[in-house]
């Protein structure tokens, strides 16, 4: 086996096409450069600064709602439902849990539809099942990242495959940065098949086509559709989970959304489009909504409710206590802000039942209405879609011999271990502190809390309430934390999502940044768990230390091997980025 060096310097030499330095979606922002002294000095001063980014997202997406390709994309998914044709949007990491959002909630709106209006329901069969999420490592990425999947571009050109994309279809390839391989090779085999071919991105296209050549190739195909969403630097530097992922949510889920209101006012009378009671909007409409919600999250007293939810979360997490979140609705929104804080932050990913050895994570999310099997296919309104892939797959895809000679368990056996149902955890219970969080949005929230309260109260130390959209009498919980916003009833329920994702955004960053993750605007406790990270946090430890790029490159191999012999014996270790600066820094020290 090679030892730290001799891969770092494999890395170096070999993976200059991940050298992603220069794209702006890896740059500081320059408002947040001082992020963490802020919050520490002032915890509402330095959450309204974190906020102060999102105000960068409405002036580009006015922009992209005028252009051609955006008028493209609606005429494409609206094609494609009148000809019932599949639309698959495929991504990875925090893509592709968008992706997977984007077929849940149309999937619900089919579900709901089906129990409220069945005389409608059954005028148009078959279209729930007409959009596709393709996701890098399957549905168990939603849990916990796969290991190297997004490196590879013919790993997503397979995926896409067995999810059965054909000639007529509509593929839409979601890359925070625009340079994701994985979801690159979406892209180019949707074109291969006949498709529509989409590619969405969050980095200026001249500055991908200058320095990233997967990318290049991509934008300069004029078979394939391009969106630039680019609306600057991340509040936290690289944290695409944040403001790149939510201008996508809003344009892509605009586009879908535009395209299923004229089908349903095309395919049915208007006593039966009136029975619906949905909100009609142009994008001009999704603009002004948008920018009216980001000016209700970030008045005065939602900020000081924000920064008092920041603390709560602080103070267990410092006792070493644990938190488990309730939710109905918003089940796959708390999911994904919950797990995507692992290798963001570094730390410990959700636990499967039965172990008993590794860490338990810091925070969890149950639904209290269901067992776990139930709750999964109640969250994704489907079966979910594990990957079950042997030696023989890997090796045809010209895998590293590593996944050849020792595939991972990707199925739904595994994915089932993660019980996300109303079974009673008592590991997550057995703390110094513990917490029952339940988050409630619109007109769920008494049946929820009582629900959950019923259930699972008496075993906690402390319960808590986060009530997302209309106030509503007060929760007889020992925390009460109300975000008053207006939430229009659009048919993906757009808003709604969109809220819950600003604020848990918000607030697990402010968080984590609070507990010293953060330094300045730099997440140094990130997990280096694939090329493109690997790059990033050889950079930061370079720009916070004062050393060479390439000595960053090789401290940081050294200490994720540092990091990989301490889990072998099952510790919570830190960050192999965090862990470089300080021996860098004492390195230093002596000299």
């Amino acid at each position: 086996m090679p030892n730290a060096i001799e891969k770092a310097k494999k890395f170096l030499n070999e993976e200059k096409a991940f050298r992603l330095g220069e794209l702006l979606t890896e740059s500081s922002h320059p408002k947040t450069r001082k992020l963490s002294e802020t919050l520490r000095a002032n915890l509402s001063d330095g959450i309204r600064l974190l906020q102060s980014v999102d105000d960068d997202i409405p002036p580009t997406v006015e922009k992209v709602f005028q252009q051609d390709a955006f008028k493209e994309l609606i005429k494409a998914f609206s094609n494609a439902l009148k000809a019932r044709s599949h639309i698959f949007f495929t991504g990875c990491g925090a893509t592709g849990r968008l992706s997977i959002l984007l077929e849940t909630a149309w999937r619900r709106f089919w579900q709901t539809l089906k129990q409220k209006h069945p005389e409608i329901s059954v005028r148009l069969p078959k279209m729930e099942d007409l959009t596709v999420s393709v996701m890098a490592g399957g549905d168990f990425a939603l849990i916990k990242s796969v290991e190297g999947f997004e490196d590879f571009p013919d790993f997503g050109r397979y995926q896409l495959k067995q999810a059965g994309v054909s000639c007529g279809d509509v593929v839409v390839a979601i890359t925070e940065g625009g340079e994701t391989p994985f979801v690159i090779g979406t892209g180019w085999e949707g074109l291969d098949v006949g498709t529509k071919a989409f590619f969405v991105y969050n980095n200026p296209t001249d500055l991908l086509c200058h320095f990233v050549q997967r990318s290049r190739e991509v934008i300069e195909e004029p078979r394939i559709t391009k969106l630039d969403l680019s609306t600057g630097p991340m509040a936290i530097t690289g944290s695409t989970r944040m403001q790149a992922v939510t201008t996508e949510l809003l344009v892509v889920g605009c586009a879908l959304e535009i395209a299923l209101v004229q089908f349903l006012k095309e395919s049915l009378t208007s006593s039966e489009w009136s029975k619906l009671g949905v909100c009609v909007s142009s994008p001009e409409d999704y603009h002004q909504l948008f920018a009216k919600l980001l000016t209700e999250l970030s008045n005065p007293e939602t900020v000081d409710t924000m920064a008092r939810l920041t603390e709560f979360e602080e103070n267990i997490y410092c006792r070493h206590g644990l938190i488990t979140y309730m939710a109905d609705s918003a089940m796959l929104d708390v999911l994904t802000d919950t797990t995507e804080r692992s290798p963001t932050f570094m730390i410990p990913p959700f636990r499967k039942h039965g172990d008993i050895s590794s860490p338990q994570s810091w925070a969890f999310v149950q639904n209290p209405f269901c067992p776990t099997q139930e709750a999964w296919r109640d969250m994704l309104q489907r079966e979910p879609r594990g990957l079950e892939w042997g030696p023989d797959v890997y090796k045809q895809l010209n895998a590293p011999s590593a996944l050849q000679a020792k595939p991972p368990s990707l199925g739904n056996t595994e994915i089932y271990k993660f019980r996300i149902g109303n079974e009673q955890e008592p590991s997550r219970i057995d703390a110094p502190d513990s917490a029952l969080v339940m988050i409630a949005v619109g007109d769920e929230t008494d049946h929820l809390i009582r629900v959950s309260l019923n259930g699972f109260c008496p075993a906690y130390k402390r319960t808590a309430a986060v009530i997302i959209g209309p106030p509503t009498a007060a929760a007889k919980t020992d925390e009460l934390f109300q975000f008053p916003c207006d939430l229009p009833n659009s048919p993906l329920q757009l808003w709604n999502h969109l809220a819950v994702k600003l604020i848990l955004n918000t607030v697990s960053t402010a968080t984590m940044a609070l507990m010293g993750r953060v330094v300045g605007n730099a997440m140094i406790w990130l997990s280096p768990s694939n090329k493109k990270l690997i790059d990033r946090g050889s950079r930061l430890i370079s720009q916070l230390t004062g050393c060479s790029y390439e000595q960053a490159c090789i401290e940081l191999h050294k200490t994720m091997e540092e990091v990989e012999s301490r889990l072998q014996k099952a510790e919570e270790v830190p960050s192999p980025v965090a862990l470089a600066i300080e021996h860098i820094g004492l390195e230093g020290e002596k000299t």
